[in-house]
């Protein structure tokens, strides 16, 4: 384990493989795999400050491709697995992520539900670009706020 840590902490100390390896963690982190991408953002930023907003945008770039990829395989789901009944709960869900509409991928951000909501979009038919569109949105705040809150509770010393 320690030598695994080692080795990401090396790429990310290099600006030409931190950006990459950054996208990558971001884009798997999207799908609904349990991987979280902020500490290679964030490691990243510590280690190069001056690739902050880079490292926002790739992370956001590679987070929402990773949603859209979500959307797909929900909307595959729908169609592979037909018809199904479903809990009282369940169609109060959907009617409200159907009354929502696209703007209910800007929660793509949250942990837990977030991902899963990106493939509930793609199961509903709900709109393949606005729902990529809002899904950008909230996955750029995300990275902004948690990135910015990260630098104000850890402002140095962190990753020497």
């Amino acid at each position: 384990m320690e030598l695994w840590l080692d080795q990401l902490l090396h790429w990310l100390a290099l600006p030409q493989h931190g950006l990459s390896t950054v996208f990558v963690a971001a884009f798997v982190s999207a799908t609904l795999l349990p991987l979280g991408s902020e500490p290679a953002v964030f490691g990243l930023i510590k280690l190069n400050p001056e690739l902050f907003w880079s490292a926002i945008a790739v992370g956001t770039a590679g987070n929402t491709l990773g949603g859209m990829l979500t959307w797909w395989m929900g909307r595959g789901g729908r169609a592979a697995m037909g018809p199904q009944q479903a809990s009282t709960s369940h169609l109060r869900a959907l009617a409200w992520l159907e009354k929502l509409g696209p703007k209910a991928c800007l929660l793509s951000w949250l942990p837990v539900v977030g991902d899963p909501l990106c493939a509930v979009a793609g199961w509903l038919k709900l709109p393949f670009w606005p729902c990529t569109f809002y899904m950008a949105i909230g996955k750029f705040l995300r990275y902004l706020c948690m990135s910015l809150a990260l630098l104000w509770f850890f402002p140095q010393g962190v990753m020497a």
